[in-house]
């Protein structure tokens, strides 16, 4: 019974019904993926043997390393939103895990760099294949037409989620929190 209220969800979850048929149908269908999308992450997670912070650790670290950009404790910290010794234990794990190493900062005695192994890029790209494969191959298949409509209604959505938030810069500016 428990499951079947879980998987069901997306059929209660309106404050204001749709007022349309078809738009009640694009609804349930964005609702379902969202769904589906937080079953594959928790699937990969657990797949890959890390805990909830370990492997959002890994993605960061993998997405900055893919980037060109350098990373240590500190910037994982903020990201992660742990404290300094919560994010040692991490990495500390990780690095036990042969998941991160950690090498001297260039420039600064002090810091640390921590760079993904390819072991750690292996485990998160096998455990994120399926999700993905299943994304391209159904949109690879739309006309030109069909993905531009589907690109410009999801951005509107983005843009309505964001409530009035400015957008960032670039991908990499983040606003302060004061």
């Amino acid at each position: 019974m428990p499951l079947t209220v879980v998987r069901r969800e997306h059929v209660h979850l309106y404050a204001h019904e749709p007022r349309s048929e078809a738009a009640k149908t694009a609804v349930d269908a964005l609702l379902r993926l969202q769904h589906a999308e937080e079953q594959q992450i928790e699937s990969a997670r657990i797949e890959s043997g890390l805990s909830k912070n370990e492997s959002l650790a890994i993605r960061y670290m993998l997405q900055a390393h893919r980037d060109g950009r350098t990373m240590g404790p500190k910037d994982l910290a903020v990201m992660l939103t742990v404290s300094n010794a919560s994010v040692t234990k991490l990495v500390d794990a990780l690095v036990d895990k042969e998941l991160l190493v950690r090498t001297a900062h260039p420039t600064d005695r002090r810091a640390q760099v921590l760079e993904p192994t390819d072991l750690a890029a292996e485990k998160i790209d096998a455990s994120y294949a399926r999700f993905h494969e299943a994304v391209v191959g159904v949109l690879d298949h739309l006309s030109d037409a069909d993905n531009a409509v589907l690109a410009e209604s999801l951005t509107r959505i983005v843009d309505a989620l964001a409530d009035g938030e400015p957008t960032p810069v670039d991908e990499y500016t983040v606003a302060d929190q004061d």
